[in-house]
Parts: C-alpha cells; structure tokens; sequence
C-alpha cells in the first residue's frame, strides 16, 4: 500500500513540473504588450482631400507651387489653375468650380462683389506687389511731352490705383485722392495734357510700345518680363493698401483645406520663398 501511495505521488511531482516547464511567467510589460497587440488596429490610409485653387500665373501660382509639398504632408492635393483674367477666378470660386483663389487686392474684391453680386471673402492677405509705371515711347517720366499717352488698366479699382500713382509723381491731381476708384474723368488737374489708354490689365504689357508710358501691375509686368525694382520708372511704397489676399466664397472661410493653404502662405519657407525669389517685387505681409 505504501508503494502504491509513494508512486502516486511521485506520477503527481512529476506532472506538475512538466506543467510549470511548460508555462510561463508574464512581467507587467508582457501583460501590457499582450493588451496593446489585443486593442491595436491597422492604421487607415489617410484620405487624401483636393483643394482646387484658382490663380493668375506670376508670381501667385509660382507661391502656391511652393504650397504643394507643404499640404501633401497634410493629405492635401493641392491643384492650381491658371487664368489669365481678373473675371473668371472669381466667378469659378462662386459657382464652386474653385474652392479658392489667389490673385487680387481687397478693393478689387470688394468691387467685384458689389457690381457682380458675387459672396466672396478674404480668407488672409499674402503679399504686396507694388504697381509701376513703365517706359513705352518715351523713357522717362521728365520727358513725358506735351499730349504724351498713358495705359492703364480699365477696371475700376486698379484704375484708380494707377491715377494715384501717377498723382503722386505730380502728372495729374485727381478730385479726391481718397476715391480708389478715380477714373480720367475725376482728374482736375493735367498739366501735361496726358491721354489715357483704357485696356484689360492683362493687355497693358503689350501696348507699352504703342504709349508714352504705362502703369502695370507687378503680376503681368513680371509675367512680360519686367523687373518692377529695376525696370519700373516709378514704383508703389510698400506701405501700399493693395494687399493681395486668399479668396473663397462666404462660408467656407473655416474649411480645414483652405486654413492650412493660407497658414502655409504664411510660413517661413514661403515667406524666404517670395523675398529670395522676386526681390522686392513681390513683398510678403506678416
């Protein structure tokens, strides 16, 4: 009987160390691990969101070029398009063909959404490009002669920006300095009997053979390659109001697309971007 109890017992020894070889001991950090591996799911791909942006081609849609990178990180297709007008952007980004645009000053905008009845709004200002008087015929504004010929551009407030300038020259001497919307017609003062060619300002830059002078804005002077800083014969302050501002239509202004785009137009890298690249040209506000 003792045999048998004593072999029963040695069959029980033997089990449970098999049992405790077989097994084993969990730290805090494998219980954790193990809990982790049990809750993790598969990260999901990132939806990639497009973000369609209308712009005029110099310098706007070379600044956003710079904003691609910069959103992609974010998951942001950034997709710019290019016109050559002041009209279409506008009207795209009303009827939601564009989500944005990136290419006019507040006066501009203002007028266009009062004589248009367009909803469009300031999202955040960009830059500065300073408006310049150009030599045509005649390669200084001392030489201007009597009669001399003058472009500028035909929609209202860029007109009155260009009578402003060529006021401050002391050309002409308008009604009220202070209507940023002057036209030849406010102008009372005109010594040197100065006639005006109204045009698209797009066209200002080729017709500057045909007149005496010009007054182009930098986007298009760049764009036919003028240097604004070395070739202009009068040049804005940068102190200029003109600021060029990110567009969308009214209620979008929190769409997170067109935040992070207009907090990527205003980091350093586009900021030395615009400095290093346009040279005073193109002046970026803070």
């Amino acid at each position: 009987m003792k045999n048998k109890i004593l072999a029963t017992l040695l069959a029980l020894t033997l089990a449970l160390s098999l049992a405790a070889c077989g097994s084993k001991t969990e730290t805090p950090a494998d219980d954790a691990a193990n809990n982790d591996a049990q809750t993790e799911q598969p990260a999901e791909n990132q939806e990639t969101v497009t973000l369609n942006v209308a712009a005029s081609p110099t310098p706007h849609a070379e600044i956003l070029q710079q904003c691609v990178p910069i959103l992609a990180e974010q998951g942001i297709d950034l997709q710019i398009h290019e016109y050559s007008d002041y009209v279409i952007p506008n009207t795209a980004v009303e009827d939601g063909e564009e989500d944005a645009n990136y290419f006019q000053h507040i006066p501009y905008l203002d007028d266009f959404n009062a004589t248009r009845g367009t909803h469009l709004v300031s999202v955040t200002g960009v830059h500065i490009e300073p408006m310049g008087i150009y030599a045509g015929k005649t390669s200084s504004l001392d030489e201007l002669p009597d009669g001399a010929s003058v472009a500028v551009p035909n929609d209202a407030t860029n007109e009155g920006r260009a009578l402003l300038l060529l006021e401050k020259q002391g050309l002409i001497k308008l009604a009220d300095d202070s209507n940023l919307s002057s036209t030849p017609k406010d102008i009372v003062e005109n010594s040197k009997n100065l006639t005006f060619t109204e045009v698209e300002a797009a066209t200002v830059p080729s017709i500057v053979s045909e007149v005496d002078i010009a007054v182009i804005n930098s986007n298009y002077a760049m764009g036919a390659g003028f240097n604004p800083v070395n070739d202009a014969l009068a040049l804005e302050s940068s102190d200029s109001p003109y600021v060029n501002v990110l567009v969308c239509k009214e209620g979008n202004e929190n769409n997170e697309a067109i935040q992070a785009l207009a907090a990527a137009l205003h980091s350093d890298t586009i900021k030395n971007y615009i400095t290093e690249t346009y040279g005073g040209a193109v002046i970026p506000v803070e």
